[in-house]
């Protein structure tokens, strides 16, 4: 199959990934891309135990996950991305031909509005999102796969209370 999930959540590896998206989409592997998580074997073991057995996570920094990209893509599995921030998405989209990005858990740090409840930006995040778009990708929030994805327009044109 491929990766048929490229997604953005500060929480990387948990129940809503594992579960929300995981099995509806038949997901047989997740590439965690996060440059601090990749240099620390107890930080990968703790996400290790966070999937069932059935499901292989591998972990990369962002300066070798491009090319680790294409032997992902290969896979007969069904596989999703995840990174914990919107820079290295950024990276991945325009260095690897990403088409689609899913926003999911941004939470509340100083400098950052409400959007959603899940999503909170500040504006240099928000700009780099609209680069991300103006890179080929199409962005949108949707904590669940039930949910409605909401787009980056309408995302940004949002501020929740």
């Amino acid at each position: 199959m491929t990766l048929v999930l490229y997604r953005i959540d500060d929480r990387l590896i948990h129940g809503q990934v594992v579960v929300g998206w995981g099995q509806p989409l038949e997901i047989g592997f997740i590439v965690l891309v996060d440059d601090e998580v990749a240099s620390s074997d107890w930080e990968q073991e703790l996400y290790r135990m966070g999937v069932p057995p059935e499901m292989d996570v591998y972990f990369h920094g962002s300066a070798d996950a491009v090319a680790a990209l294409s032997r992902y893509r290969s896979d007969p599995r069904r596989g999703m991305l995840v990174t914990g921030d919107i820079a290295t998405m950024h990276r991945l989209v325009e260095s690897a031909g990403v088409d689609t990005v899913n926003l999911g858990g941004i939470h509340f740090r100083n400098g950052r509005a409400q959007r959603l409840r899940y999503v909170f930006l500040s504006p240099d995040e928000e700009r780099e999102l609209r680069a991300i778009e103006e890179s080929g990708a199409r962005v949108s929030a949707q904590d669940v796969p039930g949910a409605h994805p909401i787009s980056l327009n309408e995302l940004l044109s949002r501020v929740e209370t």
